[in-house]
This record gives structure tokens, sequence and C-alpha cells, in this order.
């Protein structure tokens, strides 16, 4: 099967979806939406918990039921979704892109598209990223997956559990799992700060007096057929673990929360240039990548803190594509976005002088009392006080005007008087 149509979205997920009705919104009507899975909505419908939809639909929702808004609206704009559909390869195709696909039920396909957004979303980091030392028995799985067994499959993983990073898919899994009667022994965090929202740590670790071990970390998992233990030793000032003050904490279940990675195996089949920080493709301030032709948004871009802001980042990305399709971007000189003081990284990279872009960010630490400053040489483009930061928050600010002569616009923090 061979299709030609004007863009291709990869991902059904929240970005997926919100590109594309922005595509159709902004005059372009052949779209196809690529989804790995039987059914688009990604990874919403396991996260039965509510907190989304405040921004984008003024209630708070569910995953599902916020997915349910967006398959209704692609519906209702009779975008077609191709399901059970893996991309694998993205090539030159003249003036268009050529993305090969494999269908189960419709086999190898070749469609052909004048612009490709990729909407992939991220993937957790498993045992084998973090290499904790030890034997390799049963029961030791990703957070997320743990949440899928759980409320999509009815599966209860484990009776004693141990988490280790205190991401916000552990944090929740904590609560999830208490609730449905496991017994949840400690949630284990190498920083000295959590991972997760505040919120999190509130309603689900505190609620149910599950223990936190900040500056802590597993040393050794230990089991035969199935695990069951983990050696758990504080970390000193060097950051490295002190053995003699380890303790042991029996378990048959451990689940890992320990950082989410932008899924890009495909980017980089297309030769998209990834960031060394945020594992995503590098972008201009209209989200299209280091290829011309392919853009990105959402978590495949960077991870994000709230889905709402994932629809609003690819709905601009669909508008910016569907620009692109028509009759080409605005040409201009690009001036590179650098983090500074406690900024871990900015995104885009790099912004068109003359222009408006939104800059988004991600602290290093948390702080208190601090203003974020986006500066062009000595001129203050964009100044706000914050009472304090989290690296669990991305930050996002407009930049109205960027100087016409500007070398480089650098993102950074700098400390307040607390008076």
């Amino acid at each position: 099967m061979d299709k030609t149509v004007e863009a291709l979205v990869i991902g059904s997920g929240p970005a997926g979806m919100a590109a594309a009705l922005a595509l159709k919104e902004n005059g372009i009507n052949e779209i196809l939406i690529v989804e790995r899975e039987d059914a688009p909505g990604g990874i919403l419908l396991q996260c039965i918990h509510n907190g989304f939809g405040l921004h984008r639909f003024n209630e708070e929702l569910t995953g599902p039921e916020y997915a349910e808004r967006y398959i209704n609206l692609v519906k209702d704009k009779k975008i077609e979704i191709l399901s059970g559909t893996c991309a694998l390869d993205i090539v030159d195709d003249g003036d268009s892109k050529k993305a090969i696909l494999l269908s189960e039920e419709k086999g190898l396909l070749e469609v052909s598209a004048k612009v490709v957004i990729l909407a992939m979303g991220c993937r957790e980091r498993n045992r084998g990223n973090i290499a904790i030392p030890g034997t390799r028995p049963a029961g030791i799985m990703t957070a997320g997956l743990a949440q899928k067994m759980v409320n999509k499959s009815g599966y209860i993983p484990g009776r004693e559990i141990v988490i280790l990073g205190s991401g916000d898919i552990g944090l929740i899994m904590a609560r999830r799992l208490t609730l449905e009667g496991a017994r949840v022994k400690a949630v284990v965090e190498i920083q000295s700060y959590p991972g997760g929202l505040n919120r999190n740590i509130v309603q689900c670790l505190n609620d149910f007096h599950i223990p936190l071990y900040l500056s802590h970390t597993i040393t050794k998992i230990s089991g035969d057929r199935r695990i069951s233990s983990v050696e758990i030793a504080p970390l000193g000032e060097s950051r490295e673990p002190q053995n003699e003050k380890s303790f042991t904490l029996a378990c048959d279940t451990l689940l890992l929360s320990v950082g989410l990675i932008p899924e890009n195996e495909l980017s980089l089949k297309a030769g998209v240039i990834l960031d060394k920080v945020t594992g995503g493709p590098v972008v201009d301030s209209n989200l299209m990548t280091s290829v011309p032709g392919i853009f990105a948004c959402g978590n495949v871009l960077q991870v994000h803190d709230l889905v709402d802001w994932v629809s609003e980042e690819s709905a601009y990305c669909g508008k910016a594509a569907a620009s692109y399709v028509r009759n080409g971007l605005l040409k201009g000189r690009e001036i590179p976005v650098k983090p500074g003081n406690m900024v871990r990284y900015t995104l885009p990279a790099k912004v068109i002088a003359g222009t408006e872009a939104v800059i988004s960010l991600r602290p290093m630490a948390p702080a208190q009392n601090m203003s974020i400053i986006a500066k062009a040489g000595e001129k203050i483009l964009y100044k706000k006080k914050e009472k304090k930061i989290f690296p669990s928050i991305m930050l996002r600010f407009p930049v109205k005007d960027m100087p016409e002569d500007a070398g480089c616009i650098e993102v950074f923090f700098s400390a307040e008087d607390k008076k």
C-alpha cells in the first residue's frame, strides 16, 4: 500500500492529536496519524487519576477523559488514524518525506508527506540504564509498567513494594498500590530533593505514611527466582554510598521511577540532531528539527509536567507545520538560546530575530527567591520573580520581540533580596 498525504503525524497521544487538529484548523486536509498501539490516546489511557485538563478545558479530568476529548475532536474533523502501525524509518523523497510503516493488518506501507510531525512521546529508564548490582530476579519493573498492569489489566504486581526514584509516576503508584492493598515500604531517592510535584509528595506519600528516603540509593538487589530484598544506603558528602550505614528491606517487587527519556530512535534514523541534555530534537522557534520538513512536539521533544502544556505546544507545532506546507516558514537570522546559571536546559535552542517566541526551561535544583531573566547582551528581554523553583516544574515565558542585532540570548536565574 502506498499513500500520499500533506502531513504525517507519528503518535496519537495528546501531542499527536493536538498537532493534527491544528494542521486541520490551518488549512491542511490530507492528514494521517500513525499509532503503534491498538487505539489512540497514548499514556493517558492508563492514567486513571485526575488532575488533567485544568488549563486546556478549565475542568479537572482523568487521563482517559482528557484523551477522549481529543479523540472525539479528531473524529469530528475526520482525521484518519492508522492504529497498530509502527513507523520504521523516514527518508527524503524529493520535496517530500517518505515514511516506511509496518502494520499487522496492512503489511508494509510507504507514505509520502510534505511534512512529518514527530509525537512519539517518551519511555521510562529501566534497570539497564542505572546499573544496580545484584541478582536478576523477577519482580523488577518500571512504575509505568506497573501502572498499566493495575489500571488496564487488573493485575497487582506484588504485595511488599519498594520504589526507587520519586518521579510522579512512582509517587502516584505508591498511592494506587496502597489503595489496592499492597504495602509500599519505602520510596528511595538519590537526590537531596523529591523528583515529583509537591502535591504528589503530600497526597501519595505523606497521606499514607509512606517513608521517603532522600539522598539514598539501592546498592544491591537480592533474590533467586523473585526479588526478596534490597539493600539501601545513604549518600555521603561525596555522593558515594555509605555502605556501613546501609539497611535491608524485604520486598517482592521493586518499581523503578528513575526518569523519562524521549522516544527518539526514529528521529535518529531520520537524521535529526538530538539535544544532549533533553534527549529530544534540537528545534527552532517553529519546533522544526535540523531536518527541514520534520517537526517535533510533546514529550518526544522535552519531558513535560502537565499534559495541558503538551497540547498547547503541539497545537503551536501543528500551526507552524501547516505554514510550512502552504508557503514555507518565516526566514530570518537565527539567534541561539543558551542556558545560564541554575538552568538545566532551554527550548527552543534558537529563535528568529524580530519575532515572538515562548521559551521553556527547567531549573537545575530547588531554590527560593530567584528571578528568571532572559538577556541579550545588556538588554533584559524578560524578568520575573519566583518565590520557589523546582526541577520537577518546567517554567515557560514569552519573549515579545527578539532584538535584530542580538548575538545570543542567555536565560538564567539570579538570587533576589529576600526582603
